[in-house]
């Protein structure tokens, strides 16, 4: 029973650390790498300088034996100064604090059961950089293999967490958790539920008709709720905030046959310390071995992660090469209706596993570089069979070739694009037309 629940324990972790990595990005990634190479002799950055005296480096080591250890923390929290963000400040960490390290700050502080615990740790790793949890909790289950019920337990707890509003499934709810703290759940909470749109319109009045209250009540109830916080993990640190940008995904046309392969295809990011494991191997010192036994555990599980998460994303970028065909062959036109939901269907995987798998990654082609999630369009409006980038690139070629005497009015571009075999409506093209920063005909003309 004992070796059972250690198994299942180590697979946990090994779960979370999947999670965490594939949604990172490239640079995220070895910015990880690096971090966690200070702390696990084991782990060897792809150059080592040639000065390192090994030696001396397992020693050092050893006197961390007894002190912190963010790689096993990132697990199982545990010191509280060093996860307190209050206690980092002036330390390098305070105004540095990211959300998921303040939450498991957090969780480290409530008495919960060990399911349970992992149960909100995996959750935590699967907000979104404004402290959503966008992916409904069943398919998380499914993806997680962890029980329904068990989420939503978890669900719950997180929801209690500060800042208020994380966990939140959308902006109403983000709202409604956060009035709810605060105990106003009148006309304000109404307000969220029933009238966003209008309350982005600041139309007060419609508010007051639509829920039978008077204008200076609507106005009060809406004051209290410009003072709440739309996006609560967003006064974080967000490591994934990167100036440069590079590949992680190479997509080159042979023939009409989309190839695809890795930016990391010819090397490791890192790799695990010859010097170490023949220590491991010698030493007698039992107290130096449990230690190397750990890091190399850790080592070789990282190892493997990092490899199912370039497996993952070359998987889906060969389904999104192959629905996207057209495009690589011949650029911005061709690019059609394409959801997250059809690449996880295609691999069988779970959509929630898509979007981590292409967040923040980029591929690289002859037309350029380009976000994966660039690639995800939806179909334009009654536009049978054209994305919304497709009918755009329609009608502005349309409005290029027109008489600037006589400019098309929307109404004939939406026959034009209907002859072309993209029948949007009159209203859709006004709405594509701005969104190119394209004015109407009356001011097109003579220009």
């Amino acid at each position: 029973m004992e070796l059972s629940l250690q198994q299942q324990q180590t697979l946990s972790q090994i779960q979370l650390q999947s999670i965490r990595l594939l949604q990172m990005s490239s640079m995220e990634l070895d910015a990880y790498l690096q971090e966690i190479a200070l702390e696990n002799p084991l782990i060897e950055p792809l150059e080592v300088p040639d000065d390192i005296r090994p030696d001396e480096a397992l020693l050092q080591r050893l006197r961390w034996l007894e002190e912190t250890d963010r790689q096993n923390r990132s697990y199982q929290p545990d010191p509280e100064r060093d996860l307190d963000p209050f206690l980092q400040i002036g330390n390098g960490g305070g105004l540095e604090e990211t959300l998921p390290h303040y939450l498991e700050w957090q969780l480290s502080q409530m008495d919960l059961p060990e399911e349970t615990a992992y149960a909100v740790s995996l959750l935590i790793a699967c907000l979104d950089e404004t402290g959503y949890l966008r992916d409904p909790l069943s398919e998380l289950s499914e993806d997680l293999c962890v029980p329904l019920a068990l989420l939503q337990e978890a669900n719950d707890i997180l929801r209690t967490m500060e800042p208020a509003g994380v966990g939140a499934a959308d902006l109403a709810d983000c709202l409604l958790l956060q009035l709810d703290r605060r105990e106003s759940t009148g006309l304000a909470a109404a307000i969220v539920s029933q009238c966003l749109p209008l309350l982005a319109r600041s139309g007060y009045r419609q508010i007051a008709k639509l829920l039978k209250c008077s204008e200076k009540e609507v106005r009060s109830a809406c004051d209290l709720i410009r003072q709440l916080n739309p996006k609560p993990g967003a006064v974080f640190h967000q490591p994934s905030q990167t100036v440069y940008v590079r590949p992680d995904i190479y997509v080159r046309m042979n023939g009409d046959i989309p190839e695809v392969s890795s930016a990391y295809e010819e090397r490791e990011r890192f790799r695990i310390s010859r010097y170490y494991t023949g220590l491991l191997k010698e030493t007698s010192d039992k107290q130096a071995k449990a230690y190397l036994t750990e890091k190399l555990q850790q080592a070789q599980s990282l190892q493997w992660v990092i490899a199912q998460r370039k497996s993952t994303l070359l998987r889906c970028t060969q389904v999104i090469a192959e629905r996207q065909k057209d495009f690589f062959l011949s650029g911005h036109d061709r690019l059609h209706p394409l959801r997250m939901r059809e690449v996880a269907e295609a691999l069988n995987l779970h959509n929630s596993t898509v979007s981590r798998a292409v967040r923040a990654k980029y591929l690289q082609c002859s037309w350029g570089l380009f976000p994966l999630s660039f690639f995800f369009t939806q179909e334009a409006s009654n536009g049978i069979g054209h994305s919304t980038t497709e009918a755009k690139s329609l009608l502005k070629k349309i409005i290029e070739g027109e008489n600037a005497a006589a400019p098309f009015s929307d109404q004939t571009i939406a026959e034009k694009l209907s002859q072309s075999g993209c029948p949007i409506s009159r209203r859709t093209v006004a709405k594509y037309r701005n969104e190119l920063g394209i004015p109407p005909a009356c001011k097109r003309g003579g220009s």
